[in-house]
């Protein structure tokens, strides 16, 4: 009985840890030209080095940010303000623009077709496309 007790629990909480990390998307307006990307072409919008689109942050605080910047460029948050520190100082690029949410991120993808972002894959709606899938 003790057994069947233990490999429940352990069956559950690696069900939790598999579902920590949601699969992350990058969003468009739905008007906008391109209908996928790489992983490579999205990580220069958020790297600074393209300005085809106007690239969105969620704040730092939240889990998506660090998931989404580990997937996409390698790095984790402390590499992201030490790149954007440096950006700024030398007058290279201006940081993504912070918004509030997975809600906020549509609301204003879907208002400017230059705006891209990124969202939790279950966030996903008919106002924004979705032009890349970091799994």
């Amino acid at each position: 009985m003790r057994k069947l007790f233990v490999s429940s629990v352990l069956a559950a909480m690696a069900g939790i840890a598999s579902s920590a990390q949601a699969e992350v998307v990058v969003v468009v307006n739905p008007n906008a030209a391109p209908t996928s990307l790489t992983k490579d072409q999205v990580a220069q919008y958020f790297l600074g080095k393209s300005g085809e689109f106007a690239p969105l942050d969620q704040p730092e605080s939240t889990s998506i940010r660090a998931e989404f910047y580990q997937k996409v460029a390698n790095k984790d948050l402390a590499q992201m303000r030490a790149l954007w520190a440096k950006l700024v100082f030398t007058g290279k690029a201006m940081p993504p623009k912070e918004v509030g949410s997975n809600a906020e991120v549509k609301k204003t993808v879907a208002a400017n077709p230059r705006a891209i972002g990124y969202i939790d894959k279950n966030a996903v709606d008919s106002t924004v496309k979705v032009i890349c899938t970091l799994p």
